[in-house]
């Protein structure tokens, strides 16, 4: 794998926080995403991490919740072709643990063409899902990774990173990845969980 520079980003005023490559920027406020959302781009690979926080959904289960989510997003974003190639059990999370709850996790990875802008159906990412469900708190937060497979000539993305499929992390020198999202939601931390109100008093 290729040494690649990580290190511990603060995430949502610092109250969480993840490691991960440096190459990937913080466009949340160039972007306007809501409050509840941090993205980080790598511009160059077009690659994305998108860190969520959300009200739990009660109704789905543990077992079910990162391939729901990932469905869910798929349906957001008008992708067609979906399809889940890999999914994770339920994984207890006890360094994330709150009032002796610990939290659970589990992951999905799908394969989908998004068409971002009503571009066409060229563009194919996998798309890599992980719900961190923080019951104690009553939060799911959601780590989602893009990686592009290929980019439609269409795409903003085609000037800067080019068209057609895209180079593989390794023989650019980057961490691939799946290795990027693995290490993101592996440390995955809450430093003050007072973020989450009145339900952590």
């Amino acid at each position: 794998m290729p040494e690649e520079s990580s290190t511990e980003r603060p995430l949502f005023g610092g109250a969480i926080s993840a490691t991960f490559p440096l190459r990937f920027q913080d466009v949340s406020d160039i972007r306007q995403v809501p409050d509840h959302q941090e993205v980080f781009v790598d511009p160059a690979r077009d690659e994305s991490l998108i860190f969520e926080l959300l009200e739990l959904k009660h109704e789905v289960g543990d077992n079910e919740s990162a391939t729901w989510f990932l469905q869910d997003l798929a349906n957001e974003q008008d992708a067609e072709g979906s399809v889940v190639i890999e999914q994770s059990g339920v994984i207890e999370a006890s360094g994330l643990c709150y009032r002796n709850i610990p939290a659970v996790v589990t992951t999905a990875v799908g394969q989908m063409a998004i068409s971002k802008g009503r571009q066409g159906r060229e563009a194919q990412n996998l798309v890599y899902v992980a719900n961190l469900r923080l019951k104690a708190v009553n939060t799911d937060v959601l780590v989602t990774a893009y990686e592009p497979i290929h980019i439609n000539p269409l795409s903003e993305s085609a000037s800067a990173v080019g068209a057609g499929f895209t180079i593989a992390a390794t023989q650019s020198g980057c961490m691939p990845m799946a290795e990027v999202f693995r290490h993101a939601v592996s440390t995955f931390k809450v430093c003050d969980w007072s973020l989450f109100g009145s339900t952590a008093l």
